[in-house]
């Protein structure tokens, strides 16, 4: 929007009621509401958004990162209303959508793929007898999938049914298709991604690479351009190999190319091709100087690229950390609620479509930012990242900044050896202090509210709702953890809902018998779906949700008695 504005072009935004209130809605020229939050009913409801196009009398849509932006029949519907979808042409973004159907067309473009099964027979037995002949770990992914979602890794025959349930799940929510591949799971994969452009004229360039390997719920939290540690042979191979995989389906605009880096036979796979502008493009702008958005704008008009492959110099070495509201201690779980304070550093930048005293909600993706920094090296790029982070203050919801700066400090990471299970085998190290550090946070607290109470002694700082505010804080020097006093059993015997959600499937009956770690209830929250678990061999007492059902955190889902109690 604002390249858009820097452009001349007039701006028009649709928001949803939660949305009211939001900087993309307050930064537009003009704003429309487009239904309610449920993103069904608004964001992904392609029929209103034309409805407001046309109201709007507008030329064109950028659709943006995620929801309709990779939907070939939003892109269609666009054409058949003369209105100009900034994106791909339809047949692009759905011969690259469907995983299946790219992968056999970049096999005929000799682009190099990962052993794997694609074909129509989704049967669940014929998918298992798939999986044994690859052989496990099998990476099982959605066909129309992206960000993570849809996707699942069975390790063993065991686990397999119930990790393609949950995949088919998400998929179906996301993306309105439950069809899925199934490939060999890389054992310490790199994900490395190639920026390609093309225009209207035949014309193609790439943008270099990126290294998005720091991932955590197979989702990336930082991204880096461009990847450490490959040659500049190399590094031209891919870039090379990814406009032959563009040109493949006649591709126009901004893409990524994503390919799996097998680390232990230095090999590159075709992944995927996402047929948008990526949330991490700003890395790709670092390196180049360039205005990608600016690129679509122009290429979407009917104009040539700006550059041939020649003029495109790599300059510097940018870091991106994508900030979440989430809980890193509860396996990154999204976590929704106001923003009572919010600073970001001054002197990188910083991509945010929120402002201090907004809700991140559970309708959507809980990103609150992204924090880029660039230097003359890797080293310094890091360098800058950290202490931009360190200058990040988020008060009022779970955010992972420390999290990503256990991760930036890591040795493993500074010296470049990445991969995508960097986070699951070093969690422990990275996972920042919590429950010891208790005293150190009370101590601050006290320390920060008597100097405020000395600087301004008419001040008084409220966090929270309602008439209640802080008027004294307790320091005891003694810190007891509940479940040390109280035991697991008393606080984990009933499951309960971890976030805001709405339940999915209820996968028990009252008087069934489960066992420890067997999934009771699915959950939906922040495009997500989760697993609810027994803590232990138990009974079903009995089942206190519904399907369809939404419920607050902390709501008890299911009542449990322990096996050993009856």
């Amino acid at each position: 929007m604002r390249t858009a504005k820097m452009m001349g072009i007039e701006t028009v935004a649709v928001y949803s009621d939660v949305d009211a209130n939001s900087l993309h809605a307050s930064l537009a020229d003009s704003s429309y509401r487009i239904g309610p939050a449920t993103p069904s009913q608004s964001y992904l409801n392609a029929e209103k958004i034309i409805e407001i196009a046309k109201l709007a009398q507008v030329d064109s849509i950028h659709p943006g990162y995620g929801f309709l932006s990779e939907n070939s029949q939003f892109a269609q519907l666009c054409a058949s209303n003369n209105i100009i979808f900034i994106g791909p042409p339809p047949s692009a973004i759905y011969d690259m959508g469907m995983k299946n159907k790219a992968k056999q067309i970049m096999i005929e473009a000799g682009v190099p793929v990962i052993q794997g099964y694609n074909g129509p027979n989704q049967e669940e037995e014929n998918l298992l007898e798939e999986a044994k002949q690859i052989g496990f770990p099998v990476m099982m992914k959605a066909v129309c999938g992206g960000g993570g979602k849809g996707m699942r890794i069975a390790w063993s025959e065991t686990d397999f049914l119930e990790s393609l349930e949950s995949a088919r799940s998400e998929a179906q929510k996301s993306f309105g298709n439950t069809d899925m591949i199934l490939e060999k799971f890389v054992t310490r994969p790199r994900h490395v991604e190639v920026q390609i452009f093309g225009d209207m004229h035949g014309n193609y360039v790439y943008l270099w690479e990126r290294d998005c390997s720091i991932q955590r719920r197979h989702q990336k939290i930082i991204e880096e351009a461009p990847a450490p540690g490959l040659s500049f042979e190399t590094r031209h191979w891919l870039g090379r190999t990814a406009v032959n995989a563009a040109a493949a389906v006649k591709y126009v605009g901004a893409g990524t190319v994503e390919f799996i880096f097998d680390t232990e036979s230095e090999q590159f796979y075709f992944m995927e091709m996402n047929t948008r502008l990526q949330v991490e493009h700003p890395v790709t702008e670092a390196i180049t100087n360039l205005d990608l958005v600016e690129w679509q704008f122009r290429v979407a008009a009917g104009e040539q690229l700006p550059m041939k492959q020649e003029q495109i110099r790599l300059i510097d070495h940018a870091i991106e950390a994508r900030i979440y509201a989430e809980d890193s201690h509860a396996n990154f779980m999204p976590t929704a609620g106001t923003l009572e304070y919010l600073q970001f550093p001054k002197n990188v930048r910083v991509d945010s479509g929120i402002r201090q005293g907004d809700e991140v909600t559970v309708f959507y993706d809980p990103m609150i930012s992204k924090i880029i920094a660039k230097g003359k090296t890797r080293e310094e790029a890091i360098f800058k990242l950290e202490n931009a982070l360190n200058q990040t203050q988020i008060g009022g919801i779970f955010n992972n900044v420390e999290f990503v700066r256990s991760c930036l400090k890591h040795e493993k990471f500074l010296s470049g050896d990445l991969y995508t299970d960097f986070i699951p085998e070093h969690i422990n190290e990275l996972m920042p202090m919590k429950r010891e550090n208790d005293f150190y946070i009370l101590l601050e607290s006290a320390i920060a509210f008597l100097l405020l109470d000395v600087r301004f002694s008419n001040l008084i700082m409220v966090f929270g709702s309602g008439h209640s505010t802080w008027n004294s804080i307790s320091l005891d020097e003694e810190v007891f953890d509940t479940e040390e006093l109280l035991g697991t059993s008393e606080i984990d015997g009933n499951p309960k809902s971890p976030m805001p959600g709405i339940v999915e499937k209820l996968l028990v009956n009252v008087g069934d018998k489960v066992e420890k770690n067997q999934s009771l209830v699915a959950l939906n929250a922040m495009k997500m779906e989760y697993l609810i678990r027994a803590p232990f061999d138990a009974i079903v007492d009995s089942i206190n949700c519904s399907v369809g059902q939404s419920v607050p955190k902390n709501f008890c889902l299911v009542n449990l008695k322990k096996i050993d109690e009856l």
